[in-house]
């Protein structure tokens, strides 16, 4: 029987890996795939197409195969400035939204360099304006960094307390979105949550393992319903089209002996994904004296035993 379900088991990965095609983005995330082309329609191979999210500070660089083809996956949702370069060829710039999980398809087609010259004046900053009525904020990876951690338990409730204006921070990993109390959805790659994320129901999602997140603390699209004071739109971290093996080492050091780690590593193809995360923290952070250095600790510790003993014998000489 377990050599049937191994060999079964065998059989399903293989015809994963070969089967052709391209591998579907995670949930809610977006692909943006195209064809680089010249003024004559034939494909330029080996150029460089870049996209880039200023307030997000999110980039991702890809190059263009025999056949011209590009494609990038997991994108989280956001607007994106899109370039193609390649020598002889002037620059290709387009901006593209992503905003769900059908691939965006871009036709880009280069110029001789040369052959045309353009004057494009464009306002400072414009790049980073969305169009977009909801009261939200977009946090990725590179802000993860930046934020304090105390808890390994709940790093992600301290995310989004640390980043997201209008949430006040309680105790166990929960948080009040809006003066409001458990009302919030997660939505973690396209599948919706609304149970509440606490190290006291259960561990959460650690934030090694997030790509980027969409908080939107007012006006939520129609799409969202029940809990909606605060909706965290949640795209995690996938192998999927990445050509090499990558991965992060991050260390901290803090007060009460803390020392935190992570480690994250990364492989896949154009079919397949996968991505290992592992966090660990060590504290003495609950284990000090409540009352200050350990020399006082011990003598408040045997004034209170004394006078417990006093109190003890005059009850007892009282009775």
């Amino acid at each position: 029987m377990r050599r049937s379900l191994a060999l079964t088991s065998f059989t399903l990965f293989f015809f994963a890996l070969t089967t052709p095609g391209f591998g579907q983005s995670l949930g809610n995330a977006g692909t943006i795939e195209g064809t680089v082309t010249d003024a004559s329609g034939a494909a330029v191979p080996k150029a460089q197409v870049t996209i880039h999210n200023a307030l997000t500070s999110f980039t991702r660089t890809t190059v263009t195969g025999s056949d011209g083809i590009f494609r990038f996956t997991n994108i989280p949702p956001n607007p994106y400035h899109l370039e193609a370069t390649a020598p002889g060829f002037s620059t290709f710039a387009q901006d593209v939204s992503v905003r769900s999980a059908v691939p965006i398809q871009v036709k880009v087609a280069l110029a001789v360099a040369g052959a045309k010259a353009s004057v494009t004046v464009e306002a400072a900053g414009a790049d980073i304006l969305e169009v977009d009525p909801s009261a939200h904020i977009d946090v990725d990876r590179s802000l993860f960094s930046k934020l304090p951690a105390s808890d390994p338990g709940a790093g992600l409730s301290q995310a989004i307390v640390f980043s997201t204006g209008g949430v006040a921070a309680d105790a166990n990993g929960f948080f009040h979105p809006l003066g409001d109390h458990a009302q919030v959805s997660f939505v973690i790659d396209g599948q919706p949550i609304s149970d509440q994320q606490s190290k006291v129901f259960s561990t959460q999602l650690p934030t090694s393992a997030i790509q980027g997140m969409e908080l939107t603390t007012g006006a939520p699209d129609s799409e969202f319903g029940d809990k909606t004071s605060l909706v965290a739109q949640i795209t995690t971290r996938t192998g999927l089209g990445a050509p090499h093996l990558f991965g992060n080492v991050d260390t901290s050091y803090g007060s009460f002996g803390t020392v935190s780690g992570g480690v994250a590593l990364g492989f896949g193809s154009a079919k397949a994904g996968n991505l290992l995360a592992v966090d660990g923290t060590r504290s003495g952070r609950f284990l000090d004296t409540p009352n200050g250095p350990p020399s006082m600790t011990r003598e408040t510790t045997r004034r209170c035993s004394t006078a417990s003993i006093s109190s003890l014998t005059a009850r007892t000489r009282c009775t």
